[in-house]
């Protein structure tokens, strides 16, 4: 199968006492967006997320929010890592690398990242507030340190400045979605690039 034909899409099912959560993403959709996971501003998020990245995702979550948003995001954040870990396989022949600053209004992310199999993530943001509705900012970090480690991805974040959280939040989720979109392409030649020749 050429590459350009091979169907890069996964299905996660994830259940523990705290969440259950049913993803699907298909990396060369149209961004097609179906969120609904309790937390209003998480589900524009995720919509950003999505939209913005061309990956079309259904994410389903129930979530134990009587005690707080924090399980629900993190294990949202693994879920939809597993998913894109499982839709890029062998990750050979796409451009792997991706970087984009964003602006929101009065705000500027960037962020960089690498689909490299070696998972980690810098994280410089700081907000002012507690929280946008019932998302708390602080799991903001929690998200993206989950949905790293989880596909494989080496991500940096950084919020340049703003004033606004929404802003600099939502400038924070497109940034990191502008860069998947590059990363995930395919490249001119369809090799890994890798000097090891794998990933």
């Amino acid at each position: 199968m050429s590459l350009e034909n091979a169907v890069r899409s996964a299905k996660i099912e994830r259940s523990t006492k705290e969440t259950q959560i049913k993803i699907e993403v298909a990396l060369d959709g149209k961004g097609n967006a179906d969120i609904s996971t309790g937390i209003g501003f998480f589900d524009h998020m995720l919509t950003a997320l999505s939209v913005h990245s061309g990956i079309s995702m259904t994410v389903i979550v129930k979530g134990d929010l009587e005690v707080d948003c924090h399980h629900t995001i993190e294990d949202t954040g693994i879920a939809l890592g597993q998913a894109l870990y499982q839709a890029l396989g062998t990750k050979s022949g796409i451009v792997r690398y991706g970087t984009a600053y964003i602006p929101m209004d009065e705000s500027l992310a960037m962020a960089s990242l690498d689909l490299s199999n070696r998972p980690f993530l810098v994280f410089n943001c700081e907000f002012t507030n507690q929280s946008c509705g019932d998302y708390d900012l602080c799991m903001t970090e929690e998200f993206f340190r989950a949905f790293a480690f989880n596909s494989g991805m080496t991500l940096h974040i950084n919020l340049l400045y703003g004033s606004n959280d929404h802003h600099k939040a939502e400038a924070v989720y497109k940034a990191v979605a502008h860069a998947l979109k590059t990363a995930v392409k395919y490249n001119s030649d369809g090799t890994t690039l890798s000097t090891k020749g794998v990933l």
